[in-house]
């Protein structure tokens, strides 16, 4: 299962690298253009390709654990989707052209200084990490006990299969070896006679008296 701890750790390193500009951008149309969150959008995070087919496929993950994974993959879609909006999006103010265009040229200069003394607020992601960790060693620890669920049950398929392939026809078998292969038989008749029965109740109803006496 190393396959997964390595994807699943990919994902950390996405999250971990992400930034979100600052709410308070929407009230400014020039910030939305300052290098600063330009740079800040359009960073590149490597993360490892996830095999999500395979995942839901193989692992026999339970309905919670996929939808969990659906609604990760979303949200990771529509981030991405979100980094390709910005990216194409100008990078650069020009201010010179405003005050050829705009009477009030105080209002360019204030804008041009807000644009200099802004700073791109960073978040505190150890709370999504943390819980992509806990999702992944929630989903390792499910693959590791379907994989020992696997291991049993194919051990316990090839000791019948041996039994198949040993077993003697049934006009071969004698009482010693159905006393082996089942002991609780053994056990009932000794039991039997030390209560001095010798009939199994019900045997003569269900097959006849064979006594010739």
């Amino acid at each position: 299962m190393k396959w997964l701890a390595v994807e699943l750790a990919g994902w950390r390193k996405v999250v971990g690298d992400c930034r979100h500009p600052s709410t308070s951008l929407v009230h400014s149309p020039f910030l939305y253009l300052t290098p600063p969150f330009r740079q800040m959008a359009t960073q590149k995070a490597a993360s490892a390709a996830v095999d999500f087919a395979r995942i839901y496929s193989s692992l026999g993950l339970g309905k919670e654990t996929i939808a969990s994974l659906q609604a990760f993959r979303k949200r990771h879609g529509d981030a991405q989707r979100l980094n390709a909006q910005y990216a194409s999006q100008p990078t650069t103010v020009d201010f010179a052209h405003y005050r050829t265009i705009l009477k009030n040229k105080a209002i360019v200069d204030e804008a041009e200084r807000l644009l200099k003394e802004f700073k791109p607020v960073t978040y505190d992601v150890n709370a999504q990490v943390k819980a992509i960790e806990a999702f992944e060693a929630k989903a390792v620890a499910k693959a590791q006990e379907t994989e020992a669920k696997l291991d049993v049950e194919l051990k316990e398929l090839q000791a019948t299969l041996a039994n198949i392939e040993d077993a003697r026809p049934f006009d071969e078998l004698t009482t010693e070896d159905v006393g082996k292969a089942h002991p609780r038989i053994v056990e009932a008749v000794e039991t039997m006679l030390k209560k001095g029965k010798w009939t199994v109740p019900g045997y003569k109803e269900k097959f006849g008296d064979l006594n010739l006496m």
